[in-house]
């Protein structure tokens, strides 16, 4: 039932799609709750205090919901509305014959940035996810995220494997780098200016394969237009020092929220504390990052 009902959706117009979607995220932020106070502090805690910043990123979470579908099963019709300006980053990273880290976070469209890798630049891509809380929805993800040139693993030892194994091939690997880890498999670094436990797995796979390590994120276009991928590469030799590793990746992914603030996910719980970590450190001087300059307002924001 539930495939059905997202195959139908993902027939609608991509237009048609993130307007309804803008249109959802604003309902539900209007109503009270954890999800709007914590979407409001992660964007104040950023540099993003003004309200309407809030409601205007609350839009684009339901813009990103409504278009997954589309990108699920619409795969050619989604590539087809897909460009880059920076598919030499990845060209200059293959030329060097090894494997390509690509780090995705919540940014945008990150559905569409692994299709892009395995189609339009036809590397063989391993993404790694969190099965679904809710049973019903592991067989639509898999359906979904199991396509040609694409391969899911789970989030643990055996994905880890996988990983290593691609990596050590040539092929290339994603994973959301700002997702919380788990007790043990994680330090705290900055990020936005307040400390966050951070996960280590791209510089251990980093450092265990030597590959080249590269940002992704796929800008949501005006007008469902599609998407503007966009790739930033990770200078390298990297530090070896989990911590420094971990404040460098989330450094790389401060400077890219920042091109487009409104299509982060502002509302994930980027700064809890999981159980057995260590306590919070004092944040280190001088910050991470600065705070957004004044272009950065939501009136003054291109890429809506």
């Amino acid at each position: 039932m539930l495939l059905a009902l997202f195959r139908a959706v993902a027939l609608l117009p991509l237009p048609v799609l993130h307007v309804a979607g803008r249109v959802l995220g604003r309902l539900i932020y209007a109503f009270p709750g954890r999800y709007r106070q914590r979407l409001q502090a992660n964007a104040a805690q950023a540099g993003y205090p003004d309200p309407a910043f809030a409601r205007r990123a609350a839009a684009e979470t339901g813009a990103m919901m409504m278009e997954m579908p589309k990108v699920w099963f619409r795969g050619e019709e989604s590539l087809a509305k897909t460009v880059s300006d920076d598919v030499h980053v990845v060209e200059a990273a293959l030329a060097e014959n090894r494997g390509i880290l690509f780090l995705t976070p919540h940014l945008g469209c990150f559905e569409i940035t692994a299709r892009y890798v395995a189609v339009a630049c036809h590397i063989p891509m391993t993404v790694m996810f969190r099965p679904p809380r809710m049973a019903a929805f592991a067989p639509l993800l898999d359906t979904a995220r199991n396509t040609s040139g694409l391969k899911a693993v789970p989030a643990n030892m055996q994905g880890v494997r996988e990983f290593v194994r691609a990596l050590r091939r040539g092929t290339a690997v994603g994973l959301l780098p700002d997702q919380a880890p788990g007790e043990g498999d994680g330090v705290w670094a900055p990020f936005f200016g307040r400390m966050a436990y951070t996960m280590t797995l791209p510089g251990k796979l980093a450092a265990q394969t030597q590959v080249a390590v590269i940002v992704v994120t796929g800008e949501r276009l005006p007008k469902g237009r599609g998407w503007r991928v966009h790739f930033s590469r990770v200078p390298d030799p990297l530090p070896q020092d989990p911590q420094a590793q971990a404040a460098l990746f989330n450094a790389a992914m401060e400077k890219v929220i920042r091109h487009m603030p409104h299509q982060y996910l502002w509302s994930y719980n980027r700064y809890k504390t999981p159980r057995g970590a260590p306590p919070v450190p004092p944040m280190p001087g001088p910050q991470a990052s600065d705070k957004p300059s004044s272009s950065a307002s939501p009136g003054a924001d291109s890429h809506e």
